[in-house]
């Protein structure tokens, strides 16, 4: 007698499972890692993405492109996933997470083809990432926190390597010493949003600036604001949260008066209002006033008259980082305009920059914030400098709050995949192949590194593991401008060592999460009409 047929899921649904479906998920995962496998390194291209609505980027930041790519293989998609918090965490090292966790996967597929259980692979990793783990560690070179100056040369040696790989990597010793000027401003926590980025379009990237301060494009302005002064010396600031125009009547508003004394009162007491406001801020001292509401034609002349410069619609971001700056708060009211919520700078200007002009506030006294105006030509390419820029301030923070750093360029990586293979001789059972295959896939940075440059990888590589198998040896990584090997940490390619042990813990944890996946249900969408849709309606979408 046939057993009866137990059908638990819906009709249609998609289940793949077992051994199939592991080595499908890895194929999956290494084919995301191509996407981004060119853009490693000093020498890797970019991509160029266009999206749904036809909106072109140009960029070789690994976080960007992965973002950008519209993933929809699940397993593929948790690796991208896994890959952004390395983004969010350190700023840099995406491109390098999704090619281990890959490279990882692709050494263990043959364990899986041989029917080596995936749990027992799951153990193996984690106790290579481990051992990395505690290498990294051991090996890091701490920086003296006590010498400014020698602390001030490792930041800029880890920003100018962080900028390497990027687009404006020519002009590494520009922007590397304007990072590092930048995150120095900011207070303890090092608060990212403390640092303005503007764009202009136009001149070259040289003419790229760091002001000290707050600087923030010319807001919308009414008749009367070319009579107001552009520059002052030591002036007070009022930051409001408050609206200087007269409104108009709500459209349903009814107002019934009975003569036209009754509306003329009605008029006059608006335009009292608005004039009492006026006089107080004046009267305060206040000279330069930024509004996060508008300021109507009629304050705008006001304050003309009376030497007092106005921009009303200033961003509040921008609002909040003139606060940080110049000290004050800002005022929902104008009641109490007293002088310790007032604002103070050294010198207050309106400047032409490129097309746009701008209102720059620099000397201030409480500086905790400043702004970073960038110049380039094309739209793109300055994009792609503000992504670049952010990477290296991201790095430079994470080195001020963790001072070790480990030598780049491969480096790092072939020193880790030496001390795997050593400790994978010294152990018995299927483990001893799991840590090997992880100490294989480590090399895949140097290799990639090569070939992106154009190099012969195979030679380059049999030398570093010659050089690294020697004691005292375990800084030599690839130097990409002569096309040999190189001692990495005399050469100044510097990294946080924060930055290599994230990326290996992400790594291992993606190919972990994706190797202990051995079944996948997908739904089949639903095509039925939501309950309550009106015929030939659109239908709402989720």
């Amino acid at each position: 007698m046939m057993p009866t047929q137990i059908i638990l899921l819906k009709e249609g649904t998609d289940t793949s499972q077992g051994k199939p479906q592991i080595i499908s998920n890895i194929n999956a995962c290494e084919i995301v890692a191509e996407a981004v496998a060119t853009t490693l390194g000093p020498r890797g291209m970019d991509k160029l993405i266009v999206d749904g609505h036809g909106k072109t980027t140009i960029s070789n930041d690994g976080a960007t492109i992965m973002k950008l790519l519209d993933v929809v293989h699940p397993a593929a998609k948790s690796l991208v996933d896994i890959s952004l918090s390395q983004d969010s965490e350190v700023g840099d090292g995406t491109t390098t997470v999704v090619l281990l966790a890959a490279e990882v996967l692709k050494n263990c597929k043959t364990f899986v083809e041989d029917d080596v259980h995936p749990q027992v692979i799951v153990r193996g990793v984690r106790k290579a990432s481990q051992l990395a783990l505690q290498r990294i560690r051991d090996i890091a070179t701490h920086v003296k926190r006590d010498d400014p100056a020698e602390q001030r040369s490792l930041l800029e040696k880890c920003a100018s390597t962080s900028l390497n790989s990027k687009l404006i990597a020519h002009q590494k010793g520009f922007f590397s010493k304007m990072v590092v000027d930048a995150v120095m401003m900011l207070d303890e926590l090092l608060p990212l949003n403390m640092i303005g980025i503007k764009k202009v379009q136009g001149g070259t990237l040289e003419d790229s600036r760091l002001i000290g301060g707050v600087a923030f494009k010319k807001t919308f302005s009414y008749a009367g604001f070319e009579m107001q002064p552009k520059k002052y010396t030591t002036p007070k600031i009022a930051l409001l949260n408050v609206e200087l125009e007269l409104k108009a009547e709500k459209e349903n508003a009814e107002v019934r008066v009975e003569s036209v004394e009754e509306y003329q009162s009605i008029v006059d007491a608006e335009w009292t209002i608005l004039y009492e406001k006026l006089d107080k801020i004046v009267q305060s001292g206040a000279k330069v006033v930024f509004s996060k509401l508008p300021i109507g034609d009629v304050a705008t002349q006001y304050f003309a008259d009376r030497d007092v410069f106005c921009a009303g619609r200033v961003p509040e971001e921008d609002l909040r980082r003139t606060m940080k700056a110049c000290g004050g708060a800002i005022q929902t009211s104008i009641n109490k305009l007293t002088d310790d919520v007032l604002g103070r700078c050294e010198l207050f200007e309106e400047e032409q920059i490129g097309g746009d002009r701008y209102n720059i506030l620099t000397g201030c006294p409480q500086a905790k914030t400043c702004t970073i105006i960038l110049r380039g030509g094309a739209e793109q390419f300055i994009e792609e400098t503000e992504r670049s820029l952010h990477d290296a301030i991201m790095i430079v923070r994470r080195t001020l709050k963790n001072d070790t750093v480990v030598a780049g360029g491969g480096a790092i990586e072939m020193e880790l995949s030496k001390y795997l293979r050593d400790y994978a001789r010294t152990i018995a059972g299927k483990e001893q192949l799991i840590i090997s295959a992880v100490a294989k896939a480590l090399e895949v940075i140097p290799r990639q590194l090569c070939d992106n440059a154009g190099f012969d990888s195979i030679n380059i590589l049999n030398r570093l593991r010659e050089k690294h198998a020697k004691a005292g040896n375990m800084w030599f990584g690839v130097d990409i401008t002569k096309e040999t090997i190189a001692d990495n940490f005399e050469a100044c390619v510097w990294e946080p060592a924060m930055m290599k042990t994230n990326a290996i813990t992400a790594a291992c944890e993606a190919a972990c999460l994706i190797l202990s996946v051995d079944e996948t249900i997908q739904n089949p969408k639903s095509n039925v009409e939501p309950p309550g849709a009106l015929p030939g309606r659109p239908k709402h979408r989720r």
